[in-house]
């Protein structure tokens, strides 16, 4: 196909569009030319070798077009190696596309004026270990934990979630609830003693607790009006052995969850989901700032302090971290530990597992299946504690005294 002949100032016009916008296309736009008449006037310069006082014009041109070529194949690769939310969301399970801002629900940030509120419930259910089986000849007849137990435990769960703010608490007209999703919802299969030992496999038990959670949630949507659902992934629920940084989320069957119960209840505008890429949710309940996490970037701990040189320690250094990026929070919530402890700005939550072989073979104290609650005051910030217990103390005294003491002797 032959060059069309164009002018020495439309070549020079070409070639310096091209070096201003960096490609071809934006070049033509520029011009309010076609892609295919930038092409033929660049061919026409090379040809007609009309830059002659210009140093190598067809080698300056041949490097834009190299470059432009280089460009478009890495974005082109970074756009197919990239499994962002946004795709995700919308791409893979059809979810509407929303900011980070969006997420959070303006009952959330804007109570209602003139009442008194109670507060707004949060609600933390993290370390049900679906799946997983604890045998009670192991751990000494103090707990047994399979699906049937399981099952039982998050309908008492969720029973005395609604009891304890219903019928506990004066004047319980509550905006909403918040359902912190803590992660370590799944047994997993990360360990050859729980590939072995488990009651299913996992996927067959991650189809069994979506099942329990979109009844519970359309409970406390039906029973409270609104749900707001912070989500986080654990490291039982990985697809890898070891836990890695990149893509943690996406390589979690935590995660698959939540986009499977954000998926089901994508209509109903009662219930919204906050599932963050990251390992941590940041929100705002009535201006009291959350940090919701899972807790296992924290290791260590001995047999005076347990759990808690780790826990307060990595506490700090996430304020740190957060501080100096302007997303500071009041109190962080976390998991993994399956111990509950409400302690200063920080909330360490229990499990629905309850104690497993693996604490008693270490020596751990006793701690029964129960998950973390508490009230926010728009005023005071988190104002009362309501752990939800599932199981009966196995070593407290039935029928004691409301009250007892011994004098000396």
């Amino acid at each position: 196909m032959p060059t069309p002949s164009c002018s020495k100032e439309q070549i020079q016009v070409a070639l310096a569009a091209v070096k201003q916008h960096g490609s071809k296309v934006k070049a033509a736009a520029s011009l309010g030319w076609t892609r295919g008449k930038l092409d033929n006037t660049l061919r026409a310069g090379i040809k007609q070798s009309i830059f002659a006082p210009t140093p190598d014009v067809a080698s300056e041109v041949a490097k834009l077009q190299d470059e432009v070529t280089e460009l478009r194949a890495q974005l082109k690769n970074a756009k197919g190696n990239t499994l962002d939310a946004t795709y995700v969301r919308r791409k893979i399970f059809g979810l509407v596309e929303e900011s980070t801002h969006t997420r959070i629900p303006q009952w959330l940030v804007d109570p209602v004026r003139g009442k008194a509120l109670p507060g707004v419930p949060v609600a933390m259910w993290s370390d049900w270990h679906w799946g997983e089986v604890v045998f009670p000849d192991q751990v000494n007849g103090v707990n047994e934990f399979n699906l049937e137990v399981a099952h039982a435990r998050a309908k008492r769960l969720l029973e005395r979630t609604v009891r304890l703010l219903k019928n506990h608490v004066v004047n319980p007209d509550y905006p909403g609830i918040v359902l912190c999703l803590g992660g370590d919802m799944l047994s997993g299969d990360i360990h050859e003693e729980l590939k072995e030992s488990n009651d299913v496999p996992l996927l067959p038990a991650l189809l069994d607790i979506y099942g329990v959670l979109c009844a519970s949630i359309k409970v406390l949507a039906d029973t409270f009006g609104k749900v707001f659902v912070p989500c986080v992934t654990g490291n039982h629920g990985r697809m890898s052995r070891k836990p890695q940084a990149k893509n943690r989320n996406f390589t979690n069957y935590d995660w698959l969850l939540y986009q499977l119960l954000a998926k089901h209840f994508a209509n109903d505008p009662r219930i919204s989901f906050y599932i963050p890429d990251g390992p941590d949710a940041l929100f705002s309940v009535l201006g009291h700032k959350i940090l919701l996490t899972h807790g296992d970037q924290f290791r260590g701990g001995d047999g005076m302090i347990g759990a808690i040189g780790p826990i307060t320690r990595g506490n700090q250094k996430k304020l740190a971290r957060n501080s100096a990026v302007n997303r500071e929070y009041d109190t962080m919530m976390i998991g993994h530990w399956h111990q509950y402890m409400p302690l200063h700005r920080t909330l360490v939550n229990g499990s629905l597992k309850g104690y497993d072989e693996y604490a008693n073979s270490n020596n751990f104290g006793f701690e029964p299946p129960i998950q973390a609650m508490f009230l926010v005051h728009p005023e005071h910030g988190i104002i009362m504690h309501l752990p939800v217990y599932l199981e009966p103390h196995p070593g407290k005294q039935e029928g004691a005294p409301w009250i007892q003491w011994q004098d000396k002797a």
